[in-house]
């Protein structure tokens, strides 16, 4: 997703931001101004603020550091701005990297589509393991993981606790099976009531799904990775050579 089909005022502060630190206004080091001096400049609200420095600081430009405030970096190496797939970075990261907290895990219905790309019984019964992930202190995206109840026992994914390791390496160690590759779906919907809710997002705001299909070796389905993702809060974007 480009800065262009996000909303106009968080692109241009992204844009704006991001010359001014290539332009050594802001050199690395430096303080970048607080919110509400950034809000007074631009005429914009605290969530577009928010949602710009974010970005800032998910593609590197910038670092938090709690009760200090943002630090310029500076202009990031390409391997530090390519955002890794959504899929990838919660399969391999550590859940302790994250803050958030556990909304459920257990066995839970299958929705049509996980059970598809699970190549189980639709409404048949697997295991769902449902975090609300936040950043700066606000929701950020849920993230839901489903497998087949029997690659769960023996697992810690039932623990409230956020795992100190990624949730491949912790399977992997733990059943055997070997995650190979993951074929990535994205798509975009209006949210559910639940997940205004839980998300706090403004109305008629849309979400993109993340669909992480994880498959061993041999092409065998073995876990679902499901992302929401507000669309006000969140660019997808992706860097690669020109062969």
């Amino acid at each position: 997703m480009s800065l262009e089909s996000v909303p106009p005022k968080y692109a241009q502060l992204v844009q704006t931001l991001q010359r001014r630190i290539e332009g050594g206004e802001y050199p690395p080091g430096s303080l970048l101004p607080s919110e509400n001096q950034l809000i007074q400049e631009f005429r914009v609200s605290r969530p577009t603020v928010v949602a710009a420095l974010r970005v800032l600081r998910e593609q590197g430009w910038i670092d938090s550091q709690q009760g200090k405030g943002r630090f310029v970096r500076g202009r990031p190496a390409l391997d530090l701005a390519e955002q890794s797939h959504p899929g990838q970075a919660y399969l391999t990261n550590p859940e302790t990297k994250s803050s958030g907290e556990l909304l459920e895990a257990g066995a839970a219905a299958l929705p049509n589509r996980i059970a598809a790309l699970l190549d189980l019984p639709p409404k048949s019964r697997a295991f769902l393991r449902r975090r609300l992930v936040t950043s700066d202190g606000e929701p950020s995206e849920i993230v839901s993981l489903w497998l087949a109840l029997d690659l769960s026992e023996g697992t810690d994914l039932t623990s409230a606790e956020p795992l100190p390791q990624g949730i491949r390496d912790h399977i992997q160690s733990r059943k055997g099976v070997r995650f190979d590759h993951v074929i990535e779906q994205i798509t975009a919907r209006m949210p559910s009531t639940s997940e205004v809710k839980q998300l706090g997002m403004p109305k008629n705001t849309p979400v993109l799904d993340v669909y992480a299909a994880v498959r061993d070796p041999g092409g065998h389905p073995l876990a679902v990775l499901a992302v929401v993702l507000p669309a006000d809060r969140h660019e997808l974007e992706d860097a690669y050579p020109i062969g």
